[in-house]
């Protein structure tokens, strides 16, 4: 998964870049299929906001972030795509699949 990191209105540091590309990295070990992911962080007085917008073959996800601290708001991201990853994979899996076949050998 290729991760994409820009700055709205600001340069990113270079530290700041690695904290969110480890960070969102974890959401590769739940969801195989992404193709890639887009964050973009912005501040906008006292409130620093972080999204990402991630494509995978059969859905783009999208989520934010917003905090007083990058680093929080980096962090909530994280947890929100995470989520949505995870929810997401869950509906991809027939849970139900083996329940039909042993109906059907019953009759």
């Amino acid at each position: 998964m290729q991760i994409k990191v820009s700055g709205h209105q600001f340069d990113v540091s270079p530290a700041l870049r690695e904290y969110a590309i480890g960070k969102l990295e974890r959401v590769e070990r739940h969801f195989e299929r992404a193709i890639d992911m887009h964050v973009i962080l912005t501040t906008d007085k006292l409130v620093h906001r972080a999204e990402a917008t991630m494509a995978s073959p059969q859905k783009t996800l999208h989520a934010f972030g917003e905090s007083n601290d990058m680093y929080a708001a980096i962090d909530m991201l994280a947890a929100k795509l995470d989520r949505q990853v995870r929810k997401h994979k869950e509906k991809l899996t027939d849970h139900h699949r083996g329940e039909s076949t042993k109906l059907r050998a019953t009759l």
